[in-house]
């Protein structure tokens, strides 16, 4: 399974913020994770699965996470779907954040404190999904099992979405995962969330079509492709 090459064309500044948001988003999606699951009112659909894997393992949260996304990963072989350097560090650091915020974090805190903690990490989530997925550096384990299956089936997107979640979380609840109202809510708020998130973090890579020649930059693509879609 080929990796994507680090694209060099960035100027140091741009390469340098695009590594923080890699690195920060990272971490904020683990604690992100955290704050729902200390929350105790259900969790998303991928932390159901390893909710239900850990109680019948009693293997961690974070280790169960990170054998996950391998899992995931080996599933993107058949469906060509080509790794970055940034799915990789998301398979191996989101399981570790999380487990360092779930540390942190107490358990057994009052309704308002975890009703907080529940919208607050859907928030912290949303923020997360747009600085790691602005950086450019590849999709999740997840999110790129996801595209590679749209694009190898032609099925919508949101069929293959709705297909892998329902199917993760179903299998975790009888594991005996965590669904209740918090499930519901990432449901419908992350997606419109994401949504302002991700163009808000995105990195404008226009240093790249600087430094192609002036000749090249005003050519029509040879794809036929508007210059938007190329």
């Amino acid at each position: 399974m080929p990796f994507r090459t680090l694209r060099t064309a960035d100027t140091a500044p741009v390469f340098a913020r695009r590594l923080a948001q890699l690195f920060i988003g990272l971490y904020l999606y683990g604690l992100g994770i955290a704050l729902i699951v200390r929350g105790e009112l259900g969790v998303a659909p991928w932390d159901v699965l390893t909710q239900g894997i850990a109680k019948q393992t009693g293997l961690g949260f974070g280790l169960i996470t990170v054998i996950t996304s391998g899992i995931v990963l080996l599933l993107w072989i058949p469906i060509r779907q080509r790794p970055g350097f940034g799915t990789l560090m998301n398979a191996l650091l989101v399981g570790p954040f999380a487990d360092l915020s779930l540390w942190m974090i107490p358990t057994g805190l009052d309704l308002w404190a975890r009703i907080v903690m529940l919208f607050g990490g859907i928030l912290v989530l949303a923020v997360a999904t747009g600085l790691y997925i602005g950086a450019h550096f590849g999709p999740g384990p997840r999110d790129g099992l996801m595209t590679g299956l749209h694009r190898r089936t032609g099925w919508k997107i949101w069929v293959v979405r709705t297909g892998i979640e329902v199917t993760v979380l179903v299998t975790g609840f009888f594991l005996g995962g965590n669904v209740g109202i918090g499930t519901l809510a990432f449901a419908l708020l992350i997606g419109p969330l994401c949504g302002w998130t991700i163009p808000m973090f995105a990195v404008r890579r226009e240093a790249s079509a600087r430094r192609r020649p002036r000749a090249a930059r005003e050519l029509p693509p040879a794809t036929g492709a508007t210059p938007a879609q190329a």
